[in-house]
């Protein structure tokens, strides 16, 4: 569910686009009126701001939201300014091709996402960058994490919550025998069944998997496999499970510790306030007994705090 708070009384895509040019007009940036506009208007007014934008001034709204603003509030808001499949196609290419390659972020892009999300992006990712992602996948990948981030963009998969039981425990099992039953680990078996079945599939393989074998999936992964093909599998099954336990995880990771981690913040904030925000924020406080509201609040400051906290939405 979205966070995203739209007016009950919306001014006009013109308007808005007017309101946004005086903001960038003389001495400094009036940044908490964009904030205040573009962070409450979804995908498709944000979209009609932008043709109107052009329309008006002959200029393009993305490039003038760069130069005017700064640091990570100018991140975060250039990347909400997309659409969810080109948000999550420019994030995996700049994550495969920049300055510094990010295996991690691409791979929790990919792993985390439906196969018909996959299938947008993917899409978008060729429209926009004039390159396959799967060329980049086999370019900056390797080994078993490049085999099955491939088959994972490329393989069409179920998305409804029907599972067939007598496939689920042969797919168990088979799982078994792969890993923990041998010596060494059968890499292509693991990637087979993570890569064609469906959410609901691999979360009632898991479930079997414990009751004939006593053991999690999770902890078999763990004990089988390392580095970026662990990340992987570990993502999609957490994913198959449960997508917002699963972000509130890495939410939580980003802002433990000392410092906090804005690439990863900025990322999960930006690309799940219209999808599933709602229940990553009850995940969050489930989970580590505070509101992420309140988290968010500690570890960020100015109008970046502003920005992320209205997309995240009000503290309930």
């Amino acid at each position: 569910m979205s966070t995203v708070t739209i007016p009950p009384v919306l001014t006009s895509p013109r308007d808005d686009a007017v309101q946004l040019y005086r903001a960038f007009k003389g001495f400094g940036c009036d940044t908490a009126a964009v904030i205040n506009i573009l962070a409450h208007r979804d995908a498709t007014q944000r979209a009609l701001i932008q043709q109107e934008y052009r329309t008006i001034y002959s200029g393009d709204l993305d490039k003038r939201l760069s130069s005017e603003l700064s640091g990570n509030v100018k991140r975060a808001v250039v990347l909400w300014m997309h659409d969810p499949a080109a948000r999550d196609a420019t994030i995996v290419r700049q994550a495969l091709s920049g300055n510094i390659i990010d295996l991690q972020a691409a791979t929790e892009v990919i792993c985390s996402r439906t196969p018909s999300q996959i299938q947008q992006f993917r899409q978008v990712y060729f429209a926009k960058f004039g390159t396959y992602l799967e060329h980049d996948i086999e370019f900056q990948a390797s080994g078993d994490h490049k085999k099955l981030l491939l088959a994972y963009v490329t393989t069409p998969r179920y998305e409804g919550l029907e599972v067939d039981k007598v496939m689920v425990e042969k797919d168990a099992k088979a799982l078994f025998k792969a890993g923990e039953k041998r010596l060494g680990t059968d890499e292509k078996t693991f990637i087979h069944i993570f890569s064609e079945r469906s959410r609901a599939h691999l979360a009632a393989v898991d479930s079997a998997y414990h009751d004939i074998f006593g053991n999690t999936l999770k902890k078999a992964v763990k004990k089988e496999t390392s580095g970026q093909f662990e990340y992987a599998l570990l993502t999609i099954l957490q994913c198959a499970h449960h997508p917002g336990k699963y972000f509130a995880k890495v939410l939580h990771k980003a802002m433990k510790g000392l410092g906090t981690d804005d690439t990863t913040l900025i990322r999960i904030i930006v690309t799940r306030a219209e999808i599933d925000m709602q229940y990553i924020k009850s995940e969050y406080q489930k989970k580590h007994g505070k509101r992420l509201n309140d988290a968010v609040h500690s570890e960020t400051s100015g109008h970046y705090r502003a920005f992320l906290l209205s997309l995240v939405g009000p503290a309930y």
